[in-house]
């Protein structure tokens, strides 16, 4: 099965180049203990596990097997839950000043601006825009 922690920590390992040495060097543990994390042996603690993440570029989820990082994510979803999040945050600041609601909508604006900027509408009847 190729969805256990072990056979996915041993893909992205190997797809961002790194020996069980190298990586093992990176995390601060033996070559052992990666080989015994990619046998499904043994579980790294979460402190190895936040290192192995970051080092690999992915999430806890991921690896032990709740999501499939190949999932697609419309960046209109992405925005609307940066939104949600922005917008129950208390006490947010910038430079130093106290943030209003209506400077969380202004952030809101800007970022849907740049992306219908940066990523234009196609016209769905022809595939143009």
């Amino acid at each position: 099965m190729d969805n256990t922690f072990g056979n996915r920590l041993k893909k992205l390992r190997t797809e961002k180049g790194y020996t069980q040495k190298e990586f093992a060097e990176k995390l601060g543990i033996s070559p052992s203990a990666v080989g015994m994390y990619e046998q499904d042996r043994r579980e790294p603690d979460n402190t190895v596990l936040a290192k192995i993440c970051t080092l690999l570029d992915t999430t806890p989820d991921y690896l032990i097997g709740f999501t499939s990082q190949k999932e697609e994510q419309d960046i209109g979803d992405v925005i609307d839950d940066f939104t949600k999040l922005l917008m129950s945050q208390q006490g947010l600041m910038f430079n130093g000043q106290p943030m209003t609601a209506e400077d969380r909508e202004k952030i809101v604006i800007a970022i849907k601006s740049a992306a219908a900027i940066v990523i234009p509408k196609t016209d769905k009847k022809t595939g143009g825009m």
